[in-house]
């Protein structure tokens, strides 16, 4: 099952990048919600490299939420002005998810600003709905996440 996402965040593209190839980031515009515990390597990385990381997830960081395996990929990069794309893809899976295939897709707008979109393809077995169900409210939150961080000149204290 297919999850789609999008919003504008009030910055220009290469901004929202620098900020998406963050472990900070994601560590922000989840929390509360899910905690990415590392296990291999025992840290995430600054900046995101093509590689694999597994984590421990934790729901409200508390409750135990099984591993995951993050895989990233860049597959996708057009620095070129009034067209800019960039794309970062996490080719996921884990003990409780199968395939979580998401893709955060960047897009310069006509007046300079980002459109913003979180795509994710969740295989779970028969618990695809129930995840697919939870995916469509944990994005929309990532993404009034995300407009607060911009909102705030990217102060990630708040």
């Amino acid at each position: 099952m297919i999850v789609a996402s999008a919003t504008t965040l009030d910055c220009p593209p290469e901004r929202a990048w620098q900020e998406v190839q963050t472990s900070r980031l994601l560590t922000y515009i989840t929390s509360p919600l899910v905690r990415f515990v590392p296990v291999e390597p025992p840290a995430l990385p600054a900046v995101w490299s093509e590689e694999r990381y597994l984590v421990q997830m934790r729901l409200f960081g508390l409750l135990p939420f099984g591993s995951q395996w993050i895989v990233i990929t860049k597959p996708v990069i057009d620095a070129t002005p009034g067209r800019q794309r960039y794309e970062l893809r996490d080719k996921g899976h884990g003990e409780l998810i199968a395939m979580w295939d998401h893709r955060i897709i960047l897009r310069e707008t006509d007046d300079g600003r980002t459109h913003y979109t979180d795509r994710v393809e969740v295989k779970a077995g028969l618990l695809t709905p129930f995840i697919w169900a939870y995916a469509s409210l944990f994005y929309r939150y990532r993404q009034h996440r995300w407009r607060r961080l911009v909102g705030s000149g990217f102060a990630y204290e708040g």
